[in-house]
């Protein structure tokens, strides 16, 4: 997908955004810890002149890193739902496989199957 069309597709899911004030879903989840190491990588990143630089302790990198796994499932519950829609609107393997900047519908529909995998190990506790 080229860059112009993936600022349009942005746009457009942007003007589908909830009312703010909805429960927590995944995706609010996810988007509030991106913002966390966002603000973390700031911090410890060069300061404007006159700033001073935050203290950052072994424990916020610490909790930094602990963030990731969850995240990595949130993404992964994500985009296994969407793929799901797409599917269930009539999108093939090999849309679906452009979309995700993969080269073939064998590559998509096997990503989708190790997706699957992992959320069934994490659910059972496997993992």
């Amino acid at each position: 997908m080229a860059r112009d069309a993936r600022d349009e597709a942005r746009e457009r899911l942007s003007a589908m955004a909830g009312d703010p004030t909805l429960q927590e879903t995944e995706a609010r989840r996810l988007e509030r810890d991106a913002a966390l190491l966002h603000r973390l990588l700031t911090a410890v990143g060069p300061q404007p002149s006159g700033r001073s630089a935050p203290e950052v302790t072994p424990d916020d990198l610490g909790a930094a890193l602990s963030l990731f796994e969850g995240m990595r499932s949130q993404l992964d519950r994500l985009e296994t739902q969407v793929i799901i829609e797409a599917r269930r609107r009539g999108l093939d393997w090999r849309q679906i496989a452009g979309y995700q900047g993969m080269k073939s519908s064998q590559a998509a529909s096997q990503r989708y199957q190790r997706l699957m995998t992992r959320l069934e190990e994490i659910r059972q506790g496997v993992r």
